[in-house]
């Protein structure tokens, strides 16, 4: 079937100007037709390999969403945190965790889905309680004094929550507290 449409169109490829005998033709050669669909399929194909790089560096996220209890490094995957961040979080209690032996500290993930239904609450800090200085041991007493290391000491005063007081380069301790712990 013949035609003696003559349409004047704009090439969708190189944008020059062309005498059309359709009124569906869009590129006014082979050439720019053939450029035109190689650049198509380029485009798809680098489309298709950002979408599968993405599929891949999600799919270590979508195995942490499917187990039930993980690791802490796998909670700080799944956080975007550092895993001493998850650690804190653990002993703020803002995380619950279970301690099963040395490095095996697992998080049920639920515990983890937990934490975005409900407000997150910031711990804060205690006042800090002011002492007379009078009334208080220097670390180097205290270590002189009940016979115990600088480590043992320094345990001690976190696990039982002593307040210590600085001052300048020396940190000071109450002396009730102390002799309440250590007689």
């Amino acid at each position: 079937m013949s035609t003696n449409i003559r349409v004047q169109r704009i090439c969708q490829h190189c944008g020059n100007e062309f005498t059309a005998r359709t009124t569906t033709t869009m590129y006014c050669s082979h050439r720019c037709n053939s450029a035109a669909y190689k650049a198509k399929q380029r485009t798809a194909k680098v489309e298709r390999s950002n979408k599968e790089t993405q599929r891949k560096k999600n799919q270590p996220v979508e195995d942490l969403k499917a187990k039930e209890f993980l690791a802490v490094r796998e909670v700080a995957q799944l956080l975007n945190c550092s895993v001493r961040s998850v650690y804190y979080y653990i002993e703020s209690g803002t995380i619950k965790a279970v301690n099963l032996g040395q490095r095996i500290t697992r998080v049920k993930r639920s515990e983890i889905d937990r934490l975005f239904e409900q407000p997150l609450s910031v711990p804060t800090a205690p006042e800090p309680q002011h002492f007379d200085i009078s009334e208080c041991y220097h670390l180097a007493e205290v270590q002189g004094k009940f016979g115990i290391s600088e480590t043992a000491l320094h345990n001690l005063i976190k696990r039982n929550d002593i307040p210590k007081m600085k001052k300048g380069w020396f940190a000071y301790v109450p002396k009730t507290a102390i002799d309440k712990l250590l007689s």
